[in-house]
């Protein structure tokens, strides 16, 4: 759902545009963002991006081209051991939904319980048919010719989003992420040499993942830092004014779903703070 160059994605308005774009704040200050859907609560923006200096908020961006000679031996090694196993591909999402499907349950039944999603075909067989005006790679098994990962990127001018990076567990050990990901880089190569820039999403605070640090590691990738700004609905911030000096206890209970997910809007509330202190360390609407 969208409005007036927003999007709504898991509760919160974020803004429908590339991170070195300002976001429209009409919505934020007329408080017609509400409006995008009756389960938003929050509005999350960022200012300065890829600033200068060091800030607690980023964007894992490449913005350079690739070439797998620049890395260690045991970084080439496990890029070459990928490609050994798989071969990638740019392919139609729409051909193999059976597929997709499986590789998504596959991958998601390895989160932990409190954030794992639940998977439902006809919706993921909705998206899929958006996905054909994207990049959409297939990682597929040389041994048997199965489809055992997929990567899907959205691209606007010089803007390239990595969206989605899905494989079967099973089958990490034997480097199919970083054949997916070196195809990628390699395809990219001239756009990256002429001002376009891959990005990867902002710092995650809710899931546990290690794969933004795998993408700097082994890929050259970079944090452009930048500084968060948050809005809550009318109400919301009242309880977040409560319960944020009890984040400490709630940590005990993050294994609980909902509030795993209190946990992470607390610990983004944590951040702006930090960067944005105020008298009262909470305000509906920052400029």
């Amino acid at each position: 759902m969208h409005i007036n160059g927003w999007r709504y994605y898991n509760h919160a308005a974020l803004p429908d545009v590339p991170p070195h774009v300002s976001a429209d704040l009409r919505p934020i200050e007329d408080g017609s963002i509400w409006g995008i859907h009756k389960g938003c609560y929050l509005a999350r923006w960022i200012s300065d991006y890829d600033c200068p200096e060091e800030t607690n908020w980023w964007y894992v961006i490449k913005d350079c081209p690739f070439n797998i000679e620049d890395l260690k031996s045991k970084r080439r090694y496990e890029i070459n051991k990928g490609k050994k196993f798989f071969h990638v591909r740019q392919i139609d999402p729409r051909c193999c939904k059976e597929e997709i499907y499986t590789i998504q349950t596959k991958a998601y039944s390895a989160y932990p319980e409190k954030y794992r999603p639940t998977v439902c075909k006809d919706i993921l067989f909705k998206e899929i048919d958006e996905w054909r005006y994207s990049y959409f790679y297939g990682a597929f098994s040389n041994e048997d010719g199965g489809l055992c990962g997929y990567a899907w990127l959205n691209r606007t001018d010089n803007y390239i989003y990595y969206a989605f990076h899905k494989v079967v567990p099973e089958y990490e050990k034997k480097g199919i992420n970083a054949a997916i990901v070196a195809q990628i880089l390699e395809d990219l190569k001239d756009d990256l040499d002429h001002g376009c820039y891959l990005c990867d999403g902002s710092r995650n605070v809710a899931h546990e993942t290690h794969f933004q640090d795998y993408l700097e590691k082994y890929f050259g990738f970079r944090k452009a830092y930048c500084r968060l700004h948050v809005c809550y609905k009318p109400g919301v911030d009242i309880l977040v004014k409560v319960i944020y000096p009890f984040r400490s206890l709630l940590i005990a209970l993050d294994s609980v779903p909902f509030i795993h997910n209190l946990n992470s809007v607390l610990k983004m509330e944590e951040l702006r703070r930090n960067q944005f202190p105020i008298s009262d360390g909470l305000i509906r609407m920052e400029k």
